[in-house]
């Protein structure tokens, strides 16, 4: 016979791992890495920098400062879903040492 705190933990188990895949999905969709500005006679470039396969890649974004800030955002909300990830990681594998199934 099953308890209800355990039905309760199965079904926060499941829910766990959609949030996880939720998260993963959306993360791939985000922008990663850092914005780097050169200043070049005077006027202010911005680029992205990233690592991608063992190498450190740089995409020009231009000057356009709107633009810049978007890909700021989009930086600081991957990151900030990426420790909720873990945060999810973690409940999931204790979790997991209660409901066994």
């Amino acid at each position: 016979m099953e308890t209800v705190i355990y039905g309760i933990l199965k079904e926060e188990k499941a829910r766990n791992l959609e949030m996880q895949e939720a998260h993963l999905r959306e993360i791939m969709l985000l922008p990663k890495g850092t914005i780097v500005t050169k200043d070049i006679s005077g006027n202010d470039y911005y680029y992205l920098k990233y690592r991608q396969n063992n190498k450190i890649k740089t995409d020009y974004l231009g000057k356009d400062r709107k633009k810049v800030e978007l890909v700021c955002r989009g930086i600081e909300k991957r990151k900030h879903l990426q420790t909720v990830l873990k945060r999810l990681k973690v409940e999931y594998k204790q979790i997991c040492k209660i409901v066994k199934d």
